[in-house]
């Protein structure tokens, strides 16, 4: 295991699901972790709780002038809070489209803002947003998710350019999951979940601690060298 030994560690969404196996993850490597969500956890391996609610441009404000008070500097942001509301789009009501934007995509942005420059002021840092299959190959019924998966690899793309243009090593990548078996997939039926089983090369779905090893390595020296990318976690999925 690669050591983030003295790394500050923001995970959006970490109290559940992914993020949570992330925030784990990046503990267990040695990361000061800070698991950010709406809804508290407690936690009792040393990561840190703050309320956090991407939405709202102060809660990210306040969460990184609390942590830049606390450590002074913030190395590894893994952006992963996001929602869902499948509708066919016929069906689909502007207020579902745009809560899911305003969570997914801005939720990044707003966090990326304030993190990016900072790692870019301080020599460098690392940020992992976290897409998804469906952002990268569409799927019917989600096309807000889609588009707000395809945003943040957009997005991601341009700051892993933008951050690193004056020579400050900020790396920026993303990691597109498909079919993982995390709360939202757990409600659906079984059949369903074995059409989605289907679909993979490896004939199963996959586990939020398989994404959270696959984060962990790159917000890790031993990625020193893999910016701009998007790194597919979904068992050789194709919808």
């Amino acid at each position: 295991m690669n050591s983030l030994k003295g790394k500050v560690a923001v995970v959006t969404g970490g109290t559940t699901g992914i993020g949570y196996a992330v925030s784990l993850k990046l503990r267990e490597a040695g990361a000061d972790v800070y698991a950010c969500a709406r809804h508290e956890k407690n936690f009792t391996n040393g990561i840190r709780y703050h309320e956090l609610d991407v939405r709202k441009k102060e809660s990210c404000r306040r969460l990184y002038e609390d942590i830049m008070a606390a450590h002074g500097h913030i190395d590894i942001l893994a952006a992963n809070a996001g929602i869902i509301a499948d509708s066919m789009t016929e069906k689909m009501e502007e207020e579902e489209f745009d809560r899911v934007i305003e969570t997914n995509l801005k939720g990044v942005f707003r966090m990326v803002r304030l993190i990016g420059p900072q790692m870019e002021r301080q020599g460098g840092g690392a940020i992992v947003t976290v897409g998804s299959v469906v952002g990268e190959y569409g799927n019917i019924g989600q096309a807000n998710y889609a588009a707000s998966k395809a945003g943040i690899i957009g997005m991601s793309k341009s700051w892993a350019k933008e951050f690193a243009r004056k020579g400050s090593p900020v790396r920026v990548n993303v990691v597109a999951p498909g079919y993982i078996m995390t709360d939202m997939l757990k409600g659906l039926p079984e059949h369903l979940l074995m059409k989605f089983v289907e679909k993979t090369m490896l004939k199963r779905l996959g586990r939020p601690e398989e994404v959270a090893e696959v984060i962990a390595f790159l917000v890790s020296d031993a990625a020193s060298y893999v910016t701009g990318t998007v790194i597919d976690v979904n068992g050789g999925m194709r919808l």
